[in-house]
This record gives C-alpha cells, sequence and structure tokens, in this order.
C-alpha cells in the first residue's frame, strides 16, 4: 500500500468495530439494497504528489463510467493519514461510501469487521472472473482459506532509486546489492549537507514495510504460523535495530527525517538533497516533482546476499491498493459494476500508467506500456521476490505498535540517544503488551 498513514487510534477504533461486527456485520442495516441506483460514493486514497492530482487523474475516468452506465460517482480522495480511522469509523457506524481503496495489509483486519462485500466465486464472476487477476496481488486480500474482502486495484514494490549523478560524483559505479555496500555507499554520500538515503521515520506504517522485508532476510517474522504476535524474537530485533541504525549508527540518514511521515524523503530525493530512496513506484511522483527519468537509476532493494528471491532473499512487501465495496451499500449492483469497470483492461491500463504502478490483471500488465526498465524491476520483485504481510485480523494494531516503536527509535537516534539491541527489544516489548489478548 501506499505509505502516507499514520493510524494513531487505528487499534482502539478497531476493536470498537470488531464488536459492532459481532452485533451486526459492521453495518447499520444489516445488508446492502439497490435503493440508490443513479449514484455511488468512492472514497480513492491519495495515490499521486497531491490530492489535485488525484483528482485530474480519477475524474475524467469517472466522467466516462456515468457516461456508460448512468451512474455518478461521488469523488472523495482521502489522505492516507486520515483513511484507515475514517474506514474503522464507517463500519461501526455504518456511515461510509458504497466503494473505497484500502491498503491491501488492511485487508484481513477490515475483513474481521465484517463490514465488507465478500468476493465470493459469484461476485468475481460478476467482474470477469477471479483468474484475472495476478497471485501476488490476490494474497494480500484477506485471511487465507475465505472470500477475499477486497479486489487488486494497483499493484507495488519497493525498489532502489538512486540519483546517478550524486553517484558518479562519489566515485560509486552502481547501485548497491547488499546492504553492507549500501552502507558504504552511504557513508560517500552523506557530505556537504546532502544524505546517503532517505526514510519517513514518523510513519509507523512505511517503518512497518521495511522493518518486515528486514526480518524476513533475518528468517524471522513479527507472526507465529498460528497468528500470534512475535515481536521480541532474535530476528524481529536484529531487523528493527538494522533499519534504525541507518541513522543511529552508521549515520547516512538525516536526523531531520526523524519527522518524516508526508512524503518528503521524496521530495528531498527529487531535489538532489538525498541520493537513495527506498519506495514504492515512484516514478510518477519524481516526474510531478520535476526530476528527469534519466536523472536516476532503478535497482533491487539490497538483500545480504546480493540475491533477491525467496525465503530470506525477500527485498519487498507485496504493496498495493485494493478495492472493496461496503456490503451495506444502496448501490450493490453500481457499486459491482464500478469495481468491474475500474479492473476492466483498458482502465487497468490508464491507471496504472498514471500512478507508475503495476496492473494486478494479467491481461493489463503484458501490455507494452508496462515494460519499461523501472517496470521490469517491479514487476520481477512482486513475481520472485516480495511476500505479503501477514494476512491476519490484527494487522492494523501490528502496524500501529510496532510502527509507532519505530518511530519512537528513529527520534531516539536523531536526538543522540544511543539505540541498542536492549532498548530496541524493550520497545518491541511494550509494543506486544498492547496487542489484543489470545
Amino acid at each position: 500500500m501506499r505509505s502516507i498513514r499514520a493510524a494513531a487510534t487505528g487499534a482502539v477504533i478497531l476493536s470498537l468495530a470488531l464488536a459492532a461486527s459481532a452485533c451486526g456485520g459492521g453495518s447499520s442495516t444489516g445488508g446492502g439494497s439497490n435503493d440508490s441506483p443513479e449514484e455511488l460514493t468512492y472514497w480513492a486514497s491519495n495515490q499521486g504528489a497531491s490530492i489535485e492530482v488525484d483528482k485530474k487523474v480519477l475524474q475524467p475516468e469517472l466522467d466516462k463510467f456515468e457516461k456508460e452506465t448512468g451512474i455518478k460517482v461521488k469523488l472523495e480522495v482521502v489522505p492516507w493519514s486520515d483513511l484507515l480511522n475514517r474506514i474503522l469509523t464507517a463500519t461501526t457506524s455504518g456511515q461510509g461510501p458504497d466503494v473505497l481503496n484500502i491498503g491491501n495489509t488492511w485487508s484481513a483486519s477490515l475483513q474481521a469487521t465484517g463490514a465488507l462485500l465478500p468476493w465470493d466465486a459469484e461476485n468475481f464472476d460478476r467482474i470477469g472472473g477471479r483468474d484475472r487477476f495476478v497471485d501476488s496481488a490476490l494474497g494480500s486480500t484477506g485471511v487465507e482459506g475465505q472470500d477475499p474482502a477486497a479486489v487488486p486495484l494497483y499493484s507495488m514494490a519497493y525498489a532502489l532509486y538512486y540519483n546517478k549523478q550524486m553517484f558518479a560524483d562519489a566515485g560509486i559505479d552502481g547501485p548497491p546489492a547488499t546492504w553492507d555496500e549500501l552502507t558504504a555507499a552511504g557513508e560517500k554520500l552523506s557530505k556537504g549537507g546532502k544524505w546517503g538515503i532517505g526514510v519517513e521515520g514518523s510513519n509507523p506504517s512505511e517503518n512497518i514495510h521495511h522493518v518486515f522485508v528486514f526480518a524476513k532476510q533475518h528468517g524471522a517474522d513479527f507472526f507465529t504460523a498460528d497468528g500470534k504476535a512475535d515481536f521480541t524474537n532474535e530476528g524481529a530485533v536484529a531487523a528493527v535495530k538494522q533499519y534504525v541504525d541507518l541513522m543511529a549508527k552508521d549515520k547516512i540518514i538525516a536526523p531531520g527525517n526523524a519527522e518524516y511521515a508526508q512524503n518528503q524523503s521524496v521530495s528531498d530525493f527529487a531535489k538532489g538533497k538525498t541520493a537513495m530512496l527506498l519506495w514504492q513506484s515512484a516514478s510518477a511522483n519524481l516526474e510531478s516533482q520535476g526530476m528527469s527519468e534519466d536523472a536516476y537509476g532503478i535497482a533491487p532493494v539490497p538483500v545480504r546476499s546480493g540475491t533477491p528471491g525467496t525465503g530470506e532473499q525477500v527485498n519487498s512487501m507485496v504493496a498495493g491498493i485494493n478495492l472493496a465495496v461496503f456490503k451495506n451499500s444502496d448501490n450493490l449492483d453500481g457499486a459491482t459494476n464500478f469495481v468491474k469497470f475500474m479492473t476492466s483492461d483498458a482502465e487497468q491500463k490508464i491507471l496504472n500508467t498514471a500512478y507508475s504502478s503495476i496492473p494486478p490483471v494479467e491481461a493489463a500488465q503484458q501490455d507494452a506500456a508496462f515494460n519499461s526498465p523501472a517496470n521490469a524491476v517491479l514487476k520481477d520483485t512482486l513475481a520472485k521476490s516480495a511476500a505479503a504481510l501477514p494476512q491476519v485480523p490484527d494487522e492494523s494494531q501490528f502496524e500501529t505498535a510496532v510502527g509507532t516503536a519505530v518511530k519512537n527509535l528513529f527520534a531516539d537516534a536523531a536526538a543522540g540517544r544511543a539505540v541498542t539491541t536492549a532498548s530496541v527489544k524493550a520497545a518491541l516489548t511494550k509494543a506486544q503488551q498492547q496487542m489484543p489478548a489470545k
């Protein structure tokens, strides 16, 4: 999913949502209808460089849908900082949109509220069939063994973006393939008020994406096989420390990045303030900020061995945006038709081109428009070396608890306070104590 998310109250609201779902599926009516067949409300996530950019991308497509179906779509682009809490509040009140974007990592948590329309075989058939979608995208749509809670809309993967001129000036021949190489390059690049790499240290969800990948590379995870939180295992602790040490120990991240949570690291990279960026599908964002496509290169995220793959060579989470329908919609048929429209081959090409993401629809993904060198890296990562975040009901609480712990550790590093294995373990112990009891 996109990275600008801050769910500080997510765990509290989610507990209320789960309670509500036990009493009525998170819906004030207990079910949907087709009482308002001429309109839909759509909450879109902020995918572009600004909300205005998203409106310019989406409104022509919504107008096209209205012309084809007679259904008017009321669009609201919701910032990531508000989106999860807005959705969770809607699951308790029953007052939400008909159709909405959700970060794919939230699928299982929102599925547990009972408020979203399940995508069973019949519903998938209404939009052209489940087999139109690539397996990696379907893997982040809800709990395994249950009907998905959403349909894939945009697929993304993390890559390493690097400034070609800054690398050349520092005498670095090419992008790093291992973390040792990245640290060494970062040390050469961190001088004269410029820095090796940028992060969003105050963004809990962005933190989660990275420490999840680091944990995989240490042969660990944050949940046991049966879905129980396990934040303090040796590999998880090592993963968090390695990530924060890029600032605390290696000193290749500017201390001010500890406060970043709103795409500032992308802007710094576009302006030449940092030489490297770990981001998901950043090309359109960089272009909108005036950075030429020729000015940067794109490479796989480093792994400890230098060769991305499965298991300990995972170098990205399966990032992306899913499209969900509130099952208490008063235009269920229209909502389903809208999902069919947005995931059609034609619209998938238009939308994913606009956002430099990868279509999760197989036929659209094979289009020549997605065969650029940048997309080749992203598609290869999704196919061979990306892993889905745990699809467990407690996932959103995990993002809040552990992501905030990492945020606080970055704050310690920025303030010059020591970040030790013991302090990392203490922070993760506190985060685990915030998780629901099993």
